[in-house]
């Protein structure tokens, strides 16, 4: 099972920048857990949704030719957390992208309010890495994923989820 932390994008500009939402919602196992009597989503869950938004716009922007993997947070803060009843949006945008790696920034916003800031740096890793014994398929970009961004693209211009 693959844990998705966005569920719609919003804009995506290839090669530029993408705009995801994730709305919290006490139908999510791990709120139940995290704060036992007070549902909290952990920002490391926001960090990953921000990697996630950003990750598929890098991704995208090499056309899916590698895998792109999460390399390093340069920065995460934070100065609010996020309960069931609101809605997250992550708005990533790619600072550089070469053939090795990617680094981009992002704003976390609660609620039209933003309440982080996420800068990641990704790594590709193509097939010809094959010291690491990694499988020889694209493993981060699922059909979950993919599907994703075909929802997206298939929707009537000017139509949002958000």
């Amino acid at each position: 099972m693959r844990w998705i932390w966005i569920d719609t994008f919003v804009d995506f500009e290839s090669g530029r920048r993408a705009s995801a939402i994730k709305n919290v919602t006490l139908a999510e196992d791990h709120l139940h857990d995290h704060f036992p009597g007070y549902p909290v989503m952990p920002s490391s869950l926001m960090i990953e949704g921000m990697a996630q938004t950003a990750g598929i716009l890098v991704g995208e922007a090499r056309g899916f030719a590698e895998n792109v993997i999460l390399a390093k947070i340069r920065k995460a803060q934070f100065s609010d957390h996020a309960i069931p009843g609101d809605q997250l949006r992550y708005d990533a945008e790619i600072d550089s992208l070469d053939e090795r790696a990617a680094v981009t920034h992002g704003t976390v916003s609660k609620n039209g309010n933003p309440i982080g800031q996420v800068d990641l740096i990704f790594s590709h890793v193509d097939q010809a890495s094959k010291t690491l014994n990694l499988p020889d398929h694209n493993f981060v970009f699922t059909d979950q994923f993919m599907s994703l961004l075909t929802s997206f693209r298939s929707r009537p211009e000017g139509e949002s989820d958000a």
